[in-house]
């Protein structure tokens, strides 16, 4: 019998050592840290290693990823929880799948769309010299002109003043704007010793702050998380702060730091498979054009290319089935977008 997190307590449900354990040894997503999100459900079989991470919304099972196990263990597990999710009668909606996956999902069946893309910098290449980072360089003197201090902190010593600054940046995205979650990272999450925080601070108080999750796999190292800033800080102190973390991990040989994923971003034909639903192209072409409300991909973006990144990965959707717009819905439902 499959093993899931159907209900609270269930003592079949795989601990948060377990999950970490698993994501570490077989995720290739640069979002694999994004497992262990509170609200997560897992999904296990017997017999075969790693899990399925998903959400349930509507008559959807919202799968994060493709499966975290071996490649070879890969199809025989998605076989596994389409045949959980059949049992509920649920379909199954892929998102933030990587390039390696498209090949499994098509093969049953699934049709599957580029939905953005995520970012990455190679931290053995990586410098600041040049003129193209000229521009940069002068926001980050800026702020440390300013009297900005970065230094790395203690998480959990921060909480109360990560949440006060929370409140701020959200308060002033507009009353309407809601916190995303599921495809974002939070605070206190299962594993949060892993998480590494860098700090702004000016005139000994925390204006700002950047967050940074381990990332496995071939291109292991971090990845820039959850970012915030008091709306009356001067220009560059969010970058001063990566710049600071950058260095850090330089000298630990980190390997590469991820950026994330960005959707409605990247967006190319090209990349497009050939089991790709041209309905679900559209609403993708959509919201890329008119979708800031949702997420606000061209700020996020721009941001992301500041930092000449070395490598853009395409990231996909995957429906079971024909695309239905009920689909979508559920997804933004599970996203707080909506």
């Amino acid at each position: 019998m499959s093993q899931r997190t159907d209900a609270p307590g269930d003592l079949l449900a795989p601990s948060a050592a377990e999950v970490y354990a698993a994501i570490d040894r077989y995720g290739e997503n640069p979002s694999s840290f994004l497992a262990l999100n509170q609200g997560n459900r897992y999904f296990t079989e017997p017999g075969l290693p790693g899990l399925v991470v998903y959400r349930e919304s509507g008559r959807y099972l919202i799968q994060f990823g493709g499966p975290f196990t071996m490649p070879e263990t890969s199809g025989e597990l998605l076989d596994a929880f389409l045949a959980f999710a059949a049992a509920r009668r649920r379909r199954v909606l892929g998102v933030q799948l990587q390039q390696e996956d498209v090949e499994a999902y098509s093969e049953r069946g699934f049709r599957i769309n580029q939905i953005g893309a995520s970012y990455a910098v190679d931290l053995e290449r990586f410098t600041l010299k040049g003129g193209k980072f000229m521009q940069l360089r002068n926001k980050v003197s800026r702020a440390r002109r300013a009297g900005l201090v970065v230094e790395e902190a203690d998480p959990a010593e921060q909480q109360e003043a990560l949440e006060a600054i929370d409140a701020r940046w959200l308060r002033a995205k507009g009353r309407f704007v809601k916190q995303l979650q599921f495809l974002v990272g939070e605070h206190g999450a299962p594993a949060a010793g892993s998480r590494r925080l860098f700090v702004g601070r000016l005139e000994g108080e925390v204006a700002a702050y950047i967050t940074y999750v381990p990332v496995p796999g071939a291109r292991g190292g971090g990845m820039h998380d959850l970012s915030r800033r008091l709306p009356e800080v001067p220009p560059g102190v969010m970058e001063a702060i990566n710049v600071t973390a950058i260095e850090r991990f330089q000298a630990e040989k980190a390997g590469w730091l991820h950026f994330g994923f960005t959707p409605f971003t990247g967006l190319d034909p090209a990349l497009d498979p050939d089991c790709a639903s041209p309905f679900a192209a559209r609403i993708v072409r959509f919201l890329a054009a008119h979708g800031e409300h949702v997420y606000p991909a061209k700020t996020q973006l721009a941001y992301k290319e500041k930092w000449q990144p070395h490598l853009v990965l395409p990231e996909y959707l995957a429906f079971q089935g024909r695309p239905r717009l009920g689909g979508i819905w559920q997804l933004m439902r599970v996203t707080n977008s909506v």
